[in-house]
């Protein structure tokens, strides 16, 4: 398995993320690429050397020419469903737009259609984001860990005008987390850093044992005078038995409340709204409640960072006066997301490592049923047609 380990001594902004990325082998050509393939005009990313402290570095600018217009969620929604991404940096970066949302809305006080992006019309935010995930697809990185990243101090002026370090959505971004204030009077963690943390890492923990391959450092604006500002990223692989499909184990958080006044087609609605939310799994259960009425059990499942923001989604869009929190550890199979051709178009599987090192392939619902509806043939035959693609990729049968 390829993992990647953020050294965030320094902070983590999204240039610091892009150039670190590139600084490990990701190709330059492929950020200098992404404004076009997000449908971005007037924009164009710089990709040079830079030196801060001892540190011979990478410096990622994304330069605004043309006037861009204040967007809000829907907005960035709307681009990255049209542009040119891979599903899975498509997926993760709604994800980190859906927590920063959130941050901002809980900030301002606020819901997260109404709030917009200010980075220059979150054309910045746009390039930072997807850029991380596309990067982190292109080097091949299935698993992120983090050291706890330094916030800064003092205070920092903005479009709210100046407001204390570290930024409020920052903070928020990160409950969770370990964090560290440090000494610099300086903004070191940004919003869009702390997002990309949020979205990408799941355990707030070393790595295990891995083979280092490849070390990355990304430069940010300010060349500070205590410390080199900096973001390394250090690349490797895990060792051969993790590989070969042992089993990883999470620390998840689980939400669950009991429903018996509430319209069943509502909860059923909220369940993919959940996991847009960043939820790893939802399900609901039906139930019998007190006094023999009959009801709903609800059950999130969700990274312990997201606990707090889906607690708060279940208690604004359900009946529930009260949301159950707990934590757990679950063991984890090894999975990627993988594409193969069929006659009836491209269809996304998730593939699972066993810990024999055999794999499992199961088609993704939503890809299936879009090639099936694309080709006006049943869901089961084009099911069928992607794992006998896979089987054929990869060596296991007709």
């Amino acid at each position: 398995m390829r993992i990647a380990c953020f050294d965030c001594f320094s902070g983590i902004s999204g240039d610091m993320t892009l150039a670190a990325l590139v600084s490990a082998g990701w190709p330059a050509a492929e950020l200098e690429s992404l404004p076009a393939r997000l449908g971005l005009t007037g924009v164009e990313v710089v990709v040079s050397e830079a030196r801060r402290g001892p540190f011979a570095a990478t410096r990622v600018e994304v330069r605004i020419e043309d006037p861009q217009p204040h967007r809000h969620l829907h907005h960035i929604r709307a681009i990255l469903d049209a542009a040119d991404l891979p599903a899975a940096a498509r997926t993760r970066a709604h994800a980190a737009f859906r927590r920063l949302a959130e941050a901002e809305a809980e900030v301002h006080g606020s819901t997260v259609e109404k709030v917009h992006f200010h980075e220059v019309g979150a054309a910045d935010a746009l390039v930072d984001v997807a850029g991380a995930m596309l990067g982190l697809e292109s080097l091949g990185i299935e698993r992120v860990h983090a050291t706890p990243p330094v916030l800064g101090r003092g205070s920092v002026q903005s479009g709210h005008g100046r407001i204390p370090v570290p930024a409020p959505a920052a903070v928020l971004l990160l409950r969770g987390a370990p964090v560290s204030l440090g000494d610099i009077e300086a903004e070191l963690t940004t919003p869009t850093g702390a997002a990309l943390l949020a979205t990408v890492v799941e355990r707030w923990e070393p790595p295990p044992p891995f083979t280092l391959e490849r070390v990355g450092t990304g430069a940010g604006a300010r060349d500070l005078e205590d410390q080199p500002n900096v973001l390394r990223v250090m690349i490797g692989s895990t060792t051969a038995a993790a590989a070969a499909g042992g089993l990883r184990r999470r620390r998840v958080a689980v939400l669950e409340t009991a429903l018996d006044d509430d319209n069943p087609q509502f909860v059923a609605a909220l369940i993919p709204r959940l996991l847009e939310a960043g939820a790893l799994d939802a399900m609901v259960v039906p139930s019998v409640m007190k006094k023999g009425r009959p009801g709903l059990w609800l059950v999130v499942i969700a990274g312990v960072a997201d606990a707090g923001s889906l607690a708060r989604q279940l208690l604004a869009e359900t009946s529930s006066l009260g949301v159950r929190v707990r934590e757990d550890d679950r063991y984890e199979l090894e999975r990627e997301s993988a594409e193969v051709e069929t006659a009836f178009g491209r269809v996304t599987l998730k593939v699972a490592t066993l810990p024999d090192g055999a794999r499992r392939a199961v088609p993704e619902f939503e890809s299936v049923r879009a090639a099936a509806e694309r080709a006006g043939r049943p869901l089961r035959e084009v099911a069928e047609a992607a794992i006998g693609a896979w089987r054929r990729g990869n060596g296991s049968g007709p």
